[in-house]
C-alpha cells in the first residue's frame, strides 16, 4: 500500500472494477441474493447537472443499497432522466437564439428533432456526474420518460382516465407565464418576496384594497366575510368601480380575511383563483382583461389596451389619484409568483385547458398513509401531505409547449405535464413483465419536500389506480442543504456549491462522508465544507490503520470469525464492534444516516485506532493480530456504504483467503 491514499488514483479504476463485476445488476448477483429491495431514482431534468441535493440523496440512495446488497438482498437501483417538458425546451430554444432562430422558423417536427439530437449529445451528462459519486446503480436499466416504451405507459395511462370520465377540458383560472407561453400548476410556481403597495380605492361607498389596481379593470363584485359586521348592510346592495364605470354587486364569502386591508376587495373572477371561486358561487360575469402575452386586452377601454402589466398600473393608478379615487397606499411586502423555470411573474388568466378530477384520486393517495401502509420519515411531514389532498383542486394537466407527451386526442396540439408522466415511474420504468413482477412494489424513495405532493402523492395514486398497488413502503424526506448562513443555493446568485469540485478537491468518499455526517434528524443543513475536510482525514486514518494492521503480518484465514478473547482490552473492542454494529443496524433502518456516520466514526478513530491498535502494540502474539484484523475487516463492511472507493481499495489489497471478488457482496456483519 503507498504510504498516503491519494482517491484521484483509485476511484476512476474502482468504478470501472465495479462496472465491470456487474454487480450494480441484480440479476448478476450471488445466487443466494433473492429477497428483491428496489429503489428508483428521483429522476433529475435531462437538463440537469448535479448539485449539492443531488449529491445529498444520491448519498442516501446509495448508503441503503449497497447495506441491502451486503445483507443478501436481490438489489435493484434503478436509474433515469426526466424529459423536463418547458426546463428542456428553454434550452434548446436559448440555443436557436443564439444562431438567430425560433423554434417558429424551424416548424413543431423539425424542432422536436432539434431537441432529441440535443437530448443524445448532452442528456447523459447527469447520469455521468453520478457515477463520480460512486452511485451503484444498475445503469443497464436506465430510462428515460420520453422512451418509446415508457410514452406507451403514459398515453395508456391518459387514455385510461379519459374513458373514466376522470379527464375533462374546460376553461379554468389557470397560471400563466407569459414568457413560457403556457399553464403552470400550482406546485410549478415559486413564491418570491417583493416589496409592493396596498392601495386603498373608493368604490363609491366602499373602500377596497388591493396590491392589483390593474385588475379592477375586469372587477364584477366587491367581497366582504359574512361575520363582518361592518359591510352588513351593504351585502346585496351595487357599488361603481371607478375608472370603467361599472355596476357591481357587493356579496359575502367565507374565502375574505376581514382582517386584510379594510376587509372588503374587489373581485376579479379571470385573474385570481379565490376570486373564480367566489365568481362561481355568485354566477359573476368572468372579463379577461390581461391576455397570455402578459398585455391589457380589447376587453378594457381603449386608453389601457395593449399595455403591459406594470405599464397599465402605473397608469390606473394615477387615473386614479387624479380622479380623486384613491383613499391612501401603505407599503407592503408580499409573495409574488414566478415561473420556477425562467423566473418570470405568472399572470392567471382564464384559459382552455385539460384536466384530471382529483376527487377520487386524492381519497386514493390519503388511505394508505392513514392506514401505515406507507410511512413518510420524518412523520410531521404526513401532516402538509394529508392536509394538501384534502384541499385539492383538480390538476391542470395540459401545457402549451412542443417538447413532451402529445395529449392523444385527434387533432390535439397539447402536451402533458411532466408530472404527469413522472407520476407512473416506480412502474413505468420496469417495462419487462419479469422485472414489474419482481421489484414492484419498490421499497424506499428518498426525497425532497418540495415535491411530497407534485411527485410523491401522484406516484401513489397512479400506483393503486394502475398496479393496484402502493408504489413504496417508505419514504424518507431528506434536509435540504443551504449555505453556511441558512440561505437556499443558488446558481444564479453565486451560492451553489458544486459537489464535482469538491470530489476532485477531496475525493467521493471525503465528500460522502461529509454530507451524510451533517444529516441530523429533521435540520436542514447549513454547509460547511469543514466536514468533507473531516471525511478526508477519516479516510486517510483508514488508510493508516489498515496499513499497521497488516504490517503485523496477519495470518488468520478465519477474519470473518469472531475471535475469542483473552485480554480486557481485548473484550472491551470486541464489546464496542457489537454495540457499533447494532446501533448501525438499527439506525440504518431508521434513517438515521447521520447519527450511523457519527458513530461509525467514533468507533473507528477513538475505540479502534486509538485505544485497540495502541494497547495492541505491547502485545505481539497471533491472538491479538487476529483481533486487530477482524475488527477492521467488520469496519471496511460498516463503512463500504458510506465510503465505497477507499474501503474496496483496502478490500481488494488484503492479503486474506476465502475474499469475494468485491466488498460489495461481502456479508454484512451481525
Amino acid at each position: 500500500m503507498d504510504k498516503s491514499y491519494d482517491p484521484k488514483n483509485v476511484e476512476e479504476q474502482i468504478y470501472a472494477f465495479w462496472t465491470e463485476t456487474g454487480f450494480f445488476n441484480p440479476d448478476k448477483l450471488p445466487k443466494e441474493h433473492k429477497k428483491p429491495y428496489t429503489i428508483v431514482i428521483p429522476p433529475p431534468n435531462v437538463t440537469g447537472e448535479l448539485h449539492m441535493g443531488h449529491a445529498l440523496n444520491a448519498t442516501i440512495q446509495d448508503i441503503l443499497i449497497r447495506w441491502k446488497r451486503m445483507q443478501g438482498y436481490k438489489t435493484l437501483w434503478l436509474p433515469g432522466t426526466d424529459h423536463a417538458g418547458i426546463a428542456t425546451q428553454n434550452v434548446v430554444e436559448k440555443k436557436l437564439k443564439k444562431e438567430g432562430k425560433t423554434r417558429f422558423d424551424l416548424g413543431r417536427d423539425e424542432f422536436i428533432d432539434e431537441v432529441w439530437k440535443w437530448k443524445e449529445e448532452k442528456g447523459s451528462a447527469i447520469l455521468n456526474q453520478f457515477k463520480k459519486i460512486g452511485c451503484s446503480c444498475d445503469w443497464s436499466r436506465a430510462r428515460f420518460t420520453m422512451d418509446e416504451k415508457y410514452a406507451d405507459v403514459v398515453k395508456e395511462a391518459f387514455l385510461h382516465y379519459y374513458k373514466k370520465g376522470w379527464i375533462y377540458q374546460g376553461e379554468r383560472v389557470v397560471n400563466w407565464c407569459p414568457r413560457c407561453a403556457t399553464s403552470l400548476s400550482d406546485l410549478e410556481l415559486e413564491y418570491k418576496e417583493e416589496e409592493g403597495k396596498l392601495w386603498y380605492i373608493k368604490y363609491g361607498s366602499i373602500i377596497v384594497a388591493t396590491t392589483r389596481p390593474e385588475t379592477m379593470l375586469g372587477d364584477t363584485a366587491v367581497a366582504v366575510n359574512p361575520k363582518d359586521k361592518r359591510y352588513k348592510d351593504l351585502v346585496g346592495r351595487k357599488v361603481i368601480v371607478p375608472l370603467i364605470d361599472r355596476e357591481v354587486p357587493v356579496v359575502s364569502d367565507r374565502l375574505i380575511d376581514s382582517e386584510f386591508g379594510t376587509g372588503a376587495v374587489k373581485v376579479t373572477p379571470a385573474h385570481d383563483q379565490t376570486d373564480y371561486e367566489i365568481g362561481q358561487k355568485n354566477d359573476l360575469k368572468s372579463i379577461k382583461i390581461i391576455d397570455e402575452k402578459g398585455r391589457i386586452t380589447n376587453l378594457a377601454p381603449k386608453k389601457y389596451q395593449g399595455l403591459r402589466v406594470k405599464e397599465a398600473r402605473e397608469m390606473i393608478v394615477a387615473d386614479l389619484e387624479k380622479g380623486g379615487y384613491l383613499e391612501k397606499v401603505e407599503d407592503y411586502t408580499h409573495q409574488i409568483p414566478k415561473c420556477y423555470r425562467c423566473n418570470t411573474t405568472v399572470e392567471l388568466i382564464p384559459s382552455l385547458q385539460w384536466f384530471l378530477k382529483m376527487s377520487e384520486l386524492a381519497k386514493l393517495a390519503e388511505k394508505p398513509i392513514k392506514e401505515g401502509k406507507i410511512k413518510i420519515h420524518p412523520k410531521n411531514f404526513e401532516k402538509p401531505y394529508l392536509d394538501w389532498l384534502k384541499n385539492i383542486r383538480d390538476w391542470c394537466i395540459s401545457r402549451q409547449i412542443w417538447w413532451g407527451h402529445k395529449i392523444p386526442i385527434e387533432g390535439e396540439t397539447d402536451v402533458l405535464d411532466t408530472w404527469f408522466s413522472s407520476a407512473l415511474w416506480p412502474f413505468a420504468t420496469l417495462s419487462n413483465p419479469k422485472d414489474l413482477k419482481t421489484f414492484y412494489p419498490t421499497n424506499t424513495l428518498s426525497t425532497a419536500r418540495d415535491i411530497i405532493n407534485l411527485w410523491v402523492a401522484r406516484m401513489i395514486f397512479s400506483g393503486l389506480e394502475f398496479m393496484k398497488d402502493i408504489p413504496f413502503k417508505d419514504v424518507y424526506i431528506h434536509a435540504t442543504i443551504l449555505t453556511k448562513d441558512g440561505k437556499r443555493m443558488s446558481k444564479s446568485l453565486g451560492t451553489g456549491i458544486d459537489p464535482l469540485k469538491l470530489i476532485d478537491q477531496f475525493g467521493a468518499d471525503a465528500t460522502r462522508f461529509g454530507i451524510a455526517y451533517q444529516i441530523m434528524g429533521n435540520q436542514d443543513i447549513r454547509f460547511a465544507d469543514d466536514n468533507i475536510v473531516m471525511g478526508k482525514k477519516f479516510c486517510n486514518k483508514i488508510w493508516n490503520a489498515t496499513r499497521y494492521v497488516l504490517s503485523q503480518q496477519v495470518q488468520s484465514a478465519s477474519w470473518r470469525t469472531k475471535p475469542k478473547p483473552r485480554t480486557g482490552a481485548d473484550k472491551k473492542i470486541l464489546k464496542q464492534l457489537d454495540k457499533t454494529i447494532k446501533s448501525v443496524n438499527d439506525d440504518l433502518e431508521k434513517f438515521k444516516f447521520g447519527k450511523t456516520a457519527h458513530t461509525l466514526y467514533d468507533f473507528f478513530w477513538h475505540d479502534f485506532c486509538d485505544v485497540y491498535i495502541e494497547t495492541s502494540k505491547e502485545q505481539d502474539d497471533e491472538k491479538t493480530k487476529s483481533i486487530l484484523l477482524y475488527v477492521l475487516a467488520s469496519s471496511l463492511k460498516l463503512l463500504h456504504p458510506f465510503i465505497p472507493f477507499i474501503t474496496e481499495e483496502i478490500y481488494q489489497k488484503m492479503p486474506i483467503k476465502g475474499k469475494r471478488k468485491s466488498l460489495m457482496i461481502e456479508t454484512w456483519p451481525v
